[in-house]
């Protein structure tokens, strides 16, 4: 596993190859540059051009629970990853970083975001599994799971293709898309985050998020 809190920004793990995704990485690369500081408004994640609507699906809470996404994250800063509990780098390093910023930024920040994780791969991320793997950053984490059909549709809400099992036998890798979506009060991603952002860069722009500046660079 990376440290996680090494500089690598620009990176995205197992992204598959269609025509938006190659445009999203491009610009996320372009928007992650490896400058050693931010200032003002100046956020670490890529500001896209065209915000990204908060998808209204509905999954299960690893409680069983029925979670309405656009409903229940309504007015706050929304973190939604896509992963899974036996990834050996990506997710971890996500949810670590994102933990350990959280656990510092004063109540009135930390406690308008909320952090969402929809597993690809359900077979084996049981409700208890992924509730106990998210405990391990923060109890506050949300996980959500579902049918396969209706995670794919979840994917494809913000156009990325489907999660893909890599490999046979009981050790597969899942090829999934690697950034985290940061939607605002507005019910838009204005900012996608890659891999390799390091807690510093979560630092500095959730506060902006929550107050709801953000700007290109």
């Amino acid at each position: 596993m990376r440290s996680a809190d090494t500089p690598a920004a620009g990176r995205l793990g197992r992204i598959r190859p269609t025509w938006g995704i190659v445009l999203l990485i491009a610009g996320l690369a372009a928007g992650c540059g490896g400058d050693d500081a931010r200032s003002g408004d100046r956020l670490w994640g890529a500001v896209l051009d065209e915000p990204l609507t908060k998808p209204d699906f509905v999954l299960t809470t690893t409680a069983g629970e029925p979670y309405d996404f656009r409903r229940e994250t309504a007015g706050y800063v929304t973190l939604l990853f896509f992963g899974y509990t036996h990834c050996p780098d990506i997710c971890p390093v996500h949810m670590a970083n994102i933990a350990a910023v959280l656990h510092k930024l004063t109540p009135d920040v930390a406690g308008r975001v909320k952090v969402i994780m929809v597993t690809v791969d359900p077979a084996r991320d049981t409700p208890d599994r992924l509730r106990a793997w998210l405990d391990n950053f923060d109890r506050g984490f949300v996980g959500l799971t579902g049918p396969d059909s209706a995670l794919a549709a979840a994917q494809r809400s913000l156009g990325l293709p489907p999660a893909v099992k890599e490999g046979s036998g009981a050790d597969y890798g899942v090829g999934h898309a690697a950034a985290v979506f940061a939607f605002t009060a507005d019910d838009l991603a204005h900012v996608v985050y890659p891999s390799g952002v390091r807690q510093v860069d979560w630092a500095h722009d959730l506060p902006l998020l929550v107050a709801g500046r953000w700007r290109a660079p």
